[in-house]
């Protein structure tokens, strides 16, 4: 549990040599009070077993309390809020180890997906299961082809077991045509939105008419393709202004925008604050959570296999 900041005496939990690893948040910097938003260059789940406090993910907070379970991509801008008592199993893994085809129906890339899951009944007790399995080979094994494909292994039937949490809710949006445009689009979005925010460069590099593109935006989002670009690149924004110490000027280059008056101006339509605001907003204190009277989970997976020394 997070008692003060001697525990946290690692970085952020990097993956270990096979690409993945494990550890608990109160071991890591992630831990320490008031912490300023950061973005890891590597996938990161965290499984709350204990205690209650928020996590900001891209500025959105959302609450924990034990089984809880947040996926964090590389890239997000993420802080924990740590309350006294708050702990939990962290996972990462690099960002090139998995591939689509080694966990079909996952979405291992960087594109965002599904954040936040609160497990319950055999679907906790599986991914507890998977976790804490995880956990004790991780601590186990420091080398070898064999032990690195084990590791790997586990961490796609986790990703699997992850998938089908929500698979039936999710299962309409993810046939047709328009959310295969979409999906393209969506990655094309992510290595372009730096150079264009023209919707209709999109359309023809995906081979299509802008009203077809806009037309598949608002089937899986309710927004029209402009506004996808245009949030994609106010994201962008806020996660260096929060996360760098580039100028607001150089921010505004690197988006694209030849003129900081007309960055400012763009970022103030879409957030509803100008650059300035938001930088100095950002790392303000965040709210307290608000406890439920939940049991922690901790108590029902062995201290060893929850954690790492």
């Amino acid at each position: 549990m997070v008692t003060s900041t001697a525990r946290a005496s690692r970085t952020a939990p990097a993956p270990n040599w096979a690409g993945v690893g494990t550890c608990t948040l109160s071991e890591t910097d992630l831990a320490i009070p008031h912490p300023a938003p950061r973005r890891l260059p590597y996938h990161l789940l965290a499984l709350t077993t204990a205690g209650h406090g928020t996590v900001e993910i891209d500025f959105v907070l959302q609450r924990c309390r034990p089984g809880t379970l947040l996926w964090i991509r590389p890239g997000q801008a993420l802080r924990f809020g740590v309350e006294p008592g708050l702990d939990a199993t962290l996972v990462s893994w690099d960002r090139e180890l998995l591939s689509s085809a080694d966990v079909s129906g996952v979405p291992v890339d960087d594109l965002p997906g599904p954040t936040r899951w609160q497990l319950a009944g055999e679907d906790e007790d599986a991914v507890i299961n998977e976790v804490a399995q995880l956990g004790v080979d991780c601590s186990r094994h420091s080398s070898g082809a064999v032990a690195g494909a084990l590791l790997r292994h586990q961490l796609a039937v986790l990703l699997l077991r992850i998938a089908l949490l929500a698979a039936g809710d999710d299962q309409a949006a993810t046939t047709g045509s328009e959310s295969r445009t979409f999906a393209r689009f969506r990655r094309d979005l992510e290595d372009g939105h730096p150079h264009s925010r023209r919707v209709e460069d999109y359309a023809a590099r995906l081979g299509c008419s802008v009203r077809t593109l806009t037309r598949a935006c608002l089937a899986v989002t309710g927004r029209t393709a402009k506004q996808v670009v245009d949030d994609r690149v106010a994201l962008e924004a806020q996660r260096l202004l929060a996360c760098t110490q580039l100028s607001v000027a150089e921010i505004g280059r690197r988006l694209g925008f030849g003129e900081p008056t007309n960055f400012g101006r763009f970022f103030h339509r879409e957030v509803g604050l100008s650059p300035g605001a938001f930088r100095a907003g950002a790392g303000a204190a965040m709210p307290a959570q608000v406890a439920d009277d939940v049991a922690d989970i901790g108590a029902r997976v062995p201290a060893q296999r929850l954690s790492v020394d």
